[in-house]
Order: structure tokens, then sequence, then C-alpha cells
């Protein structure tokens, strides 16, 4: 009986701790509303090196849809989004849209530079690697854009440099998709 006891005491601790957790490592909605209002007309500006060493501003996408990824070689939603993300840059980059992957690794390009080299991922049934640009991120260019509550966090930006969208977590593909399309078609009047 006291194992029995024991027992539920520490699911209930976990449980608890799971809900403190998540509680407060998430963006509440109403902050990440304000960010987004406060940056549609002021998206910061960042200086980040390239996996050859060159330097690579985001105004310099200005006139383009911009979707920055920030993301992780370890992180597991990463992987599963990455392969949306080569379609999206397949079929919308000709239209004005970019993808722009921030990546996040502490261990930076030693530990970048091999994934993007090596891995393949499946798109449209066809082992491909990443086909957009990869910048190695830090936490002052995360902070520019409200902070990271984990990975992967997607920034949507419109041609004129406006935050349109944040997505902090795996997107919607179908979500994310419409965004893009409307912004592309935006862009277009």
């Amino acid at each position: 009986m006291k194992r029995w006891g024991v027992i539920l005491a520490a699911a209930t601790a976990i449980v608890i701790f799971a809900f403190w957790a998540n509680r407060i490592t998430r963006l509440p909605a109403a902050r990440a509303a304000k960010m987004i209002q406060e940056n549609k007309s002021n998206t910061p500006d960042f200086k980040l090196k390239d996996l050859d060493g060159h330097d690579v501003t985001l105004s310099q996408f200005r006139g383009k849809v911009v979707l920055v990824n920030f993301w992780a070689t370890w992180c597991g939603p990463c992987h599963i989004e990455i392969p949306w993300l080569m379609e999206f840059q397949q079929k919308y980059s000709a239209r004005g849209f970019t993808v722009l992957g921030v990546a996040m690794d502490e261990e930076g390009k030693s530990a970048v530079t091999p994934f993007v080299q090596a891995k393949s991922f499946r798109v449209a049934g066809a082992a491909q690697s990443m086909n957009y640009p990869i910048v190695l991120g830090n936490d002052a260019t995360a902070d520019k854009f409200g902070g990271l509550v984990g990975f992967p966090t997607s920034v949507l930006i419109s041609r004129d440099g406006r935050v349109v969208k944040r997505v902090d977590g795996l997107v919607s593909y179908d979500e994310i998709e419409k965004t893009i399309q409307s912004q592309l078609e935006a862009g277009q009047r």
C-alpha cells in the first residue's frame, strides 16, 4: 500500500512540475500579440555569418516575403518542419519568398555544417539537402525577435519588413502556407 502512495505522489509531482514548466516557458498570447504589433513597422535587422563565413543581413531580403526560422540540429520538431520549409522554398522562391534558417546550436558551425551537408530530407518523394540559406544565430539575435521559448520558432516577415506572424513551436503546414500565399499575393497588387 505504501508503494502505491509513493508512486501516486511521484506521478502527481511530475504532473504539477510539467504544468508549471509549461506555463512559465510559454509566451503568453497577449505578450506575443503586443510584440508583433510593436514590430510591425520596425522589424529588427541583424548581421550573421552563413556557413561559408559570409555576412548575411535580414535587410538584404527586403522586397521578399521571408520566413525566419530559428532551429537547432538536435531539435526533433525542427526535423519534422525542415522538409515543409524546403517545399515552400521550392514552390514560392520564384515569387519572391525565402526561408532563412537561423541555426542556434551552441557548438555553432562545427555542428551545423556537417548536419546540413550530410542530412537529407524527403521532399516530393525525393531525398534532398536543405535548399535555403542557413546562418549561425545567437541569443542577441533571438532577443531582437522577443526571445525564444523553444525550437523551432518562426517569424514571417512581409515584403516591406513587417512582422506578420510568429509561431512558437512546430508550424501548421496548412496555416503557414496560407499566410505565405496571402503575403505573396498582397505584394502583387
